[in-house]
């Protein structure tokens, strides 16, 4: 496995050690299981959704959790299947644990079980804060208010 040395970036950023944290963390990603099966898709400019192959279990039998910027998307089956005789076992049941790294911002707007996938929609809302927003330039002198504020000349 190949290794990157992000310690030259910290010398011109300030704030960005999650980011190298969270490229550490996916380039050592690929230890992950592949099961259950998903996909990412946009579905708008700032909209996205996670569909999992999750054939066979219920909505009981997942939980679904947002905990620090980290999906987390959990799958247990309740129900015991000791009692059948399979002949052939093609359906994956087993539990699963699947985790998706979120950006700020972005928070789950909703989840729903259709037709053996789990459908979990993500959307990115913007504070206003954040927003770009048009700085109005005064021509007054000393003392004059701008923005609420008593400017400092």
């Amino acid at each position: 496995m190949t290794t990157f040395d992000f310690s030259p970036l910290f010398r011109s950023t300030i704030g960005f050690d999650t980011m190298t944290r969270l490229l550490e963390g996916t380039l050592g990603a690929e230890e992950m299981s592949s099961y259950p099966p998903y996909n990412i898709e946009k579905t708008g400019e700032n909209r996205y959704r996670i569909s999992m192959a999750i054939a066979g279990f219920g909505e009981d039998d997942v939980s679904i959790e947002v905990k620090e910027n980290m999906l987390h998307v959990v799958g247990e089956r309740k129900e015991d299947d000791r009692d059948r005789v399979y002949l052939h076992r093609g359906i994956a049941a087993r539990a699963f644990r699947r985790q998706f790294q979120l950006a700020d911002h972005v928070e789950v707007v909703g989840a729903r079980l259709e037709r053996g996938l789990l459908i979990i929609d993500l959307a990115r809302e913007l504070p206003e804060a954040l927003k770009p927003r048009r700085i109005h330039i005064s021509t007054g002198g000393p003392g004059k208010l701008v923005e609420g504020k008593k400017s400092a000349a």
